[in-house]
């Protein structure tokens, strides 16, 4: 079993526990059928399978509309623009809770006597920030205020959404999962303005790492893993945040990228590794696929029978791009090149 462990005082517990050699999803599916959906998750990834996200059902499905919905005391609607945060709860912050019961439901129902690791996600407080606009149309994150109260209301969120997972499938141990794709973009200042011609100033990292530390204690002690398929993944700043385990695109890594990856796996954080494509196209053999991640382990020095431990197979990103047949393809592809990895790690 792969132990995970915490800085100290980031958590309620210090460690939290999933099998080696296990592949899970990052989150969205194609389609609009959240029963099919919740099928096809746990019926592939029987060792580690995650609540789906549908987004071509439209606003409210999709990652930001989502999230707004399990914000407390802050509400959100839809403008040409994006989402808006809002005075009162509407149309559209309906939708989005709406759909998530839909989801849940159809999870419990394919997870009845399930016991084991269990991931949900959500949006972290800065690609939050990013996304969701104030209402003079400028993001949040314009806002050090709007930030830090979007940031507590997310986290009082994520514990009743968390809550309700442990009610509805009281044997899982529930893994969280933070999308943050824009994160990179607001350390080094590149999220555009309202009219496209400024970018926001870059948030002090300090700033940054405070904020998804909070989130992260909010879990309650459930393993957070912070993802994104972004270039120039902060390794560093996510483990000191607290994060047990970064979720990203290993075909965008970098030589700066992969020393910080060393270290954080000589931390004991986890890597969750995107390596099968995300949309349809033809797949190497299990084994082809991971291939990358062994050279990287040996050009680090890492012992080899830490490999397994240390990796959870994904695709890159969301599989929401795919078609059906090619996302259950997918997922079954990530289950055999994890178990390639347990079956021979050197």
């Amino acid at each position: 079993m792969l132990v995970l462990s915490y800085p100290s005082g980031v958590s309620e517990k210090s460690e939290k526990s999933w099998a080696a050699g296990v592949a899970t999803g990052v989150g969205s599916m194609p389609g609009d059928d959240a029963r099919e959906a919740a099928k096809t998750v746990t019926g592939s990834l029987e060792a580690f399978p995650f609540l789906p996200e549908l987004p071509a059902r439209g606003p409210g499905a999709d990652m930001i509309g989502r999230t707004a919905g399990l914000l407390v005391e802050v509400y959100a609607h839809v403008e040409p623009s994006g989402w808006r945060i809002s005075d009162r709860p509407g149309r559209d912050t309906r939708r989005a809770v709406s759909w998530r019961g839909e989801d849940l439901d159809a999870l419990e129902e394919f997870t009845q006597g399930y016991e084991g690791p269990l991931k949900v996600s959500a949006v972290g407080p800065w690609t939050l920030a990013a996304a969701l606009e104030t209402r003079g149309g400028e993001a949040a994150l314009r806002d050090p205020g709007a930030c830090r109260d979007l940031t507590a209301s997310l986290a009082e969120g994520l514990r009743a959404h968390l809550a309700e997972v442990r009610r509805r499938v009281p044997g899982a141990r529930v893994v969280l999962q933070l999308d943050e794709p824009s994160l990179t973009a607001v350390l080094t200042g590149q999220v555009r303005t309202a009219s496209g011609y400024r970018t926001h100033r870059a948030v002090d990292r300090s700033v940054v790492e405070g904020a998804l530390r909070d989130v992260v204690a909010a879990a309650g002690g459930a393993p957070v893993v912070v993802h994104s398929c972004a270039p120039g993944v902060p390794f560093g700043l996510l483990r000191r945040a607290g994060a047990a385990g970064v979720s990203f695109d290993f075909s965008l890594l970098t030589e700066r990228e992969e020393e910080a990856i060393g270290e954080a796996v000589e931390g004991g954080t986890a890597l969750f590794a995107g390596v099968v494509p995300g949309t349809d196209g033809p797949l190497s053999d299990p084994a082809g696929s991971v291939m990358g991640v062994r050279t990287l382990w040996r050009r680090l020095g890492l012992a080899p029978g830490t490999l397994a431990e240390s990796v959870v197979v994904t695709p890159a990103c969301g599989l929401a791009g795919a078609s059906p047949a090619y996302a259950r393809t997918a997922l079954a592809h990530c289950v055999k090149a994890a178990r390639s990895l347990a079956d021979n790690p050197e």
